[in-house]
């Protein structure tokens, strides 16, 4: 029986980030519907927490004993806008997941605490003038202690200033202008940016398209006014990027402002500076998790108040407040990093679309390799009815620049130092002889994968993960005799060394396999008159490093590069004809689906990233299985062929995008806690699908990585040919779930996953 409501004044239900699928009710006189979307601190148990009020009426099912007053509204700090709550809604609902974490989690993270106002007010300009009271009012009048008082009016006498200059050339000015403001004799507003003519910046600088191109523009700038989802299939080199500037530009002429996204942070300084060269009087915000914490609420707050015409970030930007939004872009949309792994598990890019058709506004999804759902989407049969459109960019764009020829190896056939074939070390050889660059691709960082004792096969194993621990060689240029450490990739745990084995103490010792650190090092030795540099996730961790090894790549001061997927995607080496790739066929035998489409983009990725300036282009990929269909495809560059014959297996095999997955993932800290769990998830699921269509409930299954960060981890997969029936299911489970499961295990559905 629904509780009756009960009159007693203005009432803000508030959606606070707790894990709950409710508002509070709060009192909050004076409070309006125009409220709706404003943060507000509110007394939640012993502490205050911040929420974002959804309603306001005049009545509450609480007795009004029991309902406490709000602290305070964030009038200060920007609403959000209805068609921003409505996203947010989208990401709740299809996401599965509570609306108060959705909503606190889409904030920068200054924005999320009661001291909100107080970083807010000292990004924003205000300008302070006096009243008219202030004009007639004489400020000898005041009573003497009042020094700052005085002065402050003043100064202001004079003429008006900003309220930072006054605080900085005025001891006290800060309290002075908080009582002035109460007496009426001081106003304060808020200075907004001149928004420059994006048109003034050097429009000529736009080179001449290539026809492809030409046709993608337009198409584009066509739709402005409306919402279609435009997939842009360009071969690697085909001119993307200026597809997306030409774009741009098209629609800041309209006075609206666009979305860039890209897949991962090294990205978004190329980009960035690409977008500042060919718009310079036009204000950009990038948004990204390795962003200051002030400056990424200021850049935040411009794009929410429209002073920011242009905002590029990772996946967590797709979520900034825009009110003129009129373009979104997602570059490299079939990267796996678009799609969040923990808290709200949402994908960017389909974020990004249905963004899009709130805004009614076109979406483009660019890449070389596109995710196969998104193919499907823009095929123009009975089952996706052309969803997207297609736009195609069949050539390189630069004169004369061809797609490199790609052969494969066979690793089984050739005497290898540390992983490098004979063919691959002659190439090597001829690309230096000739003064070009190289790349060295293995996608495994660190010197070795794992130690192995000579004796007993014994590896050392992470304490908190079911996984091996990987040695790293030491890094310090002041110890180059470090033996090194061993570390979990998983959780993070590192230790020292062993000088022996743990299980029958052989000091025999010695790395299996190879990564990053391995190959630098043999590459050195082969090549000692070369001038190698690395770049992996490791080499990146400290500051300014991979933004210091891409230009030294770009000015030819590097002869031969050796990363990992950070190198893959997105930049461009006029002088590299060499792509060498090691260690491929580890990607390929994998129990996830999506194994052969990642690891098929990432070929095609880094081969492009040889012969993009006119120099022919070659790339050998070592393997033990040269005959692979998947190889083929490569060499080929045909990723329609190797889309078909992989969407195919999918659609027999009942997988995306024929299907809909969900996947609950359970964790324990007690052994067999969470497969127990697992366990009683799935039965819960089987009895709530007798009345909720076709779905399919698989049983309950250790997850790949069994244990992680000391957590036991089991999985139930939810699959189902049709989306609406899945989505039947997950909202009456998660209830049942949230009753019936035991409080110290953790879980929590993933919708679309991208790994099962």
């Amino acid at each position: 029986m629904t509780p009756a409501r009960v009159s007693i004044g203005p009432v803000v239900q508030i959606a606070l980030d707790v894990p709950l699928d409710q508002c509070f009710d709060f009192l909050a006189p004076g409070a309006t519907a125009q409220d709706i979307g404003q943060l507000a601190v509110v007394p939640f148990g012993k502490r205050k927490t911040t929420g974002v009020i959804l309603g306001v009426a005049n009545t509450s099912t609480l007795d009004p004993a029991q309902l406490k007053p709000v602290d305070r509204v964030m009038r200060d700090v920007p609403a959000f806008a209805p068609r921003d709550l409505a996203l947010m809604r989208f990401l709740a609902g299809y996401y599965q997941h509570p609306l108060g974490q959705v909503l606190m989690s889409c904030l920068p993270p200054a924005l999320r605490n009661e001291r909100a106002p107080v970083a807010v007010a000292a990004l924003v300009t205000r300008h302070v003038a006096l009243s008219p009271a202030g004009e007639a009012f004489d400020a000898a009048s005041l009573p003497t202690r009042a020094i700052a008082q005085r002065r402050v009016l003043q100064a202001l006498q004079v003429r008006p200033e900003t309220r930072a200059a006054l605080v900085v050339s005025i001891p006290g000015a800060a309290q002075a202008l908080k009582a002035l403001t109460q007496k009426g004799l001081v106003k304060m507003d808020v200075v907004a940016p001149t928004i420059p003519d994006p048109l003034d910046a050097a429009s000529t600088l736009s080179p001449a398209l290539i026809p492809a191109q030409s046709t993608a523009v337009n198409r584009i700038r066509e739709n402005l006014d409306r919402f279609r989802t435009f997939l842009l299939f360009g071969i690697t080199g085909s001119g993307k990027s200026e597809v997306y500037l030409q774009s741009v530009a098209a629609c800041l002429a309209r006075g609206r402002q666009a979305l860039i996204l890209v897949p991962e942070v090294h990205l978004t300084p190329q980009l960035a500076a690409r977008f500042r060269i060919r718009f310079p009087g036009v204000h950009m915000a990038v948004l990204h998790s390795h962003a200051a914490s002030r400056e990424r609420l200021k850049d935040w707050l411009a794009a929410q108040a429209g002073h920011a015409r242009i905002v590029l970030g990772t996946r967590l930007a797709v979520t900034t407040p825009m009110p003129e939004l009129g373009l979104i872009i997602v570059d490299e949309e079939h990267d796996t990093s678009f799609k969040q792994q923990e808290g709200l598990r949402y994908s960017a890019r389909d974020a990004a679309v249905y963004r899009g058709s709130l805004a009614a506004c076109p979406v483009v999804l660019g890449s070389a390799t596109p995710s196969l759902e998104s193919w499907r989407n823009a095929q123009p049969d009975g089952e996706s009815d052309g969803r997207y459109e297609l736009l195609t960019l069949p050539e390189r764009a630069v004169p004369g620049a061809k797609l490199p020829a790609v052969r494969v190896i066979n690793s089984a056939h050739e005497p290898q130092n540390e992983g490098l074939g004979g063919t691959l070390i002659a190439a090597l050889k001829q690309r230096l002889a000739r003064r070009e660059q190289s790349l060295v691709f293995i996608n495994r960082r660190g010197f070795a994968p794992a130690l192995v004792c000579a004796q007993c096969a014994w590896m050392p194993e992470c304490g908190h993960c079911s996984a091996r621990m990987v040695f790293h060689r030491g890094q310090s240029p002041n110890r180059p005799d470090h033996p090194g450490r061993l570390h979990c990739h998983h959780c993070g745990e590192t230790r020292p060394v062993p000088t022996h084995c743990g299980d029958c103490g052989s000091v025999e010792l010695a790395p299996l396999g190879r990564g990053t650190q391995r190959v630098e090092e043999t590459l050195a030795g082969l090549f000692p008159a070369a001038r190698v540099a690395r770049l992996d996730r490791d080499a990146a961790r400290a500051k300014g490093v991979a933004t210091r090894i891409f230009a030294e790549a770009a000015a030819g001061d590097v002869d031969i590069l050796v990363g990992t997927q950070m190198l893959s995607k997105g930049h461009d080496f006029p002088n590299l004809t060499l792509v060498g790739v090691l260690n491929a066929d580890d990607a390929m035998f994998s129990a996830d689906f999506r194994a052969p489409e990642r690891l098929f983009a990432q070929l095609v990725q880094v081969a492009g990233r040889a012969g993009r300036a006119g120099l022919p282009g070659e790339v050998l990929i070592q393997t033990r299985f040269p005959t692979h269909p998947l190889y083929a495809a490569v060499c080929a560059q045909d990723y329609p062929g190797f889309a078909k014959l992989q969407d195919d297996e999918r659609r027999l095999a009942g997988l995306p995008p024929h299907a809909a997955l969900a996947l609950l993932r359970v964790e324990g800290r007690k052994p067999g806690e969470a497969m127990k769990a697992a366990k009683a998830a799935a039965t819960l699921a089987r009895a709530l699908t007798e009345a909720r269509g076709k779905v399919h409930i698989h049983d309950a299954l250790p997850a790949a990585l069994a244990k992680k960060g000391g957590w036991e981890r089991a999985q139930v997969l939810v699959q189902s040919p049709s989306r609406t029936a899945l989505h039947r299911l997950l909202a009456p489970w998660r209830a049942v779930l949230a009753a019936e499961l035991p409080r110290q295990v953790r879980w929590a559905l993933d919708v679309d996953p991208m790994e099962v």
